[in-house]
């Protein structure tokens, strides 16, 4: 193998391109610098929103069966139709279970009913998305308008329907902590009026902050001799990666704080509630026994936000995906 290809590299962004023979080549690769991808390095990563494009498409042979496939894609594969399948079962049965005049008698029903119908919403474009990506990276697919409206669609949904998701369920917290504090005094239809226009208003931020995502995305080929895969690709300018991380950060921290906050005012007022009725224990007593009460609402908060943690995680942690 001989280096830079006799001075006719066709490797971009700094790769490294190698050829079979110095004087009559039949080969040529080109190895990629950190942060860039593809047969001529033409992707970068830096700025790039990680997505299961860029983690997953370059493991998927084209023209190769699914028993045939690296088994990292095979286990994605298993895990997406195990995630899938459960996600829909539960967001059905959240669906039906929410979707019922009495339980939707407070806002919490309609936060609630709200939750059930993004968490449809995010398995099915997640499967969705998933098997669009291994059929266009096996040549199945390759309408490039079709893989040009999924491309812009599903991973803003996605955005928007994760973070709904979190900050219904931080409004469901809330009231709660509401309904404790006010107890007798708590107004049902005031709060189902409240609930409607919260929804309508989280809906429009979430869409407005995840507005960006499909501004900045596209379609890009990638031939390779007869290997030809199709890739949607994001690339953030600087000033708009700072903002999506903020905006990231803001979706994922504001509703875990107003979590733990509820949880907080909801056991220091029905421990404070308790002491002036039962007054043979202390106030110190009343909360550990509420705190040993409602234990497992801080349990969720905390699984809720390790749960979210990793896709903060991606954001921050380094500047790109460094090429295999």
């Amino acid at each position: 193998m001989t280096f830079d290809c006799s001075g006719h590299s066709g490797c971009e962004n700094g790769g490294r391109c190698f050829q079979d023979s110095a004087n009559c080549a039949q080969t040529s690769m080109c190895v990629c610098a950190p942060c860039f991808y593809g047969t001529r390095c033409q992707f970068s990563t830096k700025g790039f929103g990680l997505s299961i494009d860029a983690i997953l498409g370059y493991h998927i042979l084209p023209s190769i069966k699914i028993h045939h496939q690296p088994v990292f894609v095979q286990i994605s594969m298993a895990l997406t139709i195990v995630m899938s399948v459960v996600g829909f079962i539960n967001g059905i049965c959240s669906f039906i279970t929410f979707n019922n005049t009495k339980l939707c008698a407070v806002g919490c029903g309609y936060y609630l009913l709200g939750s059930s119908m993004t968490t449809l919403l995010i398995m099915i474009v997640f499967a969705l998305k998933f098997w669009i990506l291994f059929c266009s990276q096996m040549g199945l697919v390759d309408n490039q308008s079709f893989l040009y409206v999924q491309c812009i669609l599903f991973d803003f949904l996605l955005h928007v329907g994760i973070s709904m998701d979190q900050w219904l369920h931080a409004c469901v917290a809330i009231e709660r902590a509401i309904s404790s504090i006010k107890g007798v005094l708590f107004d049902k239809n005031k709060s189902k009026k409240v609930a409607k226009i919260v929804i309508l208003i989280l809906l429009a931020l979430t869409i407005g902050t995840s507005i960006h995502d499909p501004i900045h995305r596209c379609l890009l080929d990638d031939n390779d001799g007869d290997v030809k895969r199709i890739w949607c690709i994001v690339t953030y300018p600087f000033n708009v990666q700072i903002f999506n991380g903020v905006i990231h950060t803001i979706h994922f921290t504001v509703p875990f704080a107003m979590n733990v906050i509820a949880f907080l005012v909801i056991i220091v007022t029905a421990a404070r509630q308790r002491s002036l009725v039962k007054r043979d224990q202390s106030y110190k007593q009343h909360l550990r026994a509420q705190f040993r009460q409602h234990h497992h609402l801080l349990i969720s908060i905390f699984v809720l936000m390790i749960l979210a943690l990793p896709r903060l995680i991606i954001i921050f942690a380094s500047g790109c995906m460094e090429s295999a």
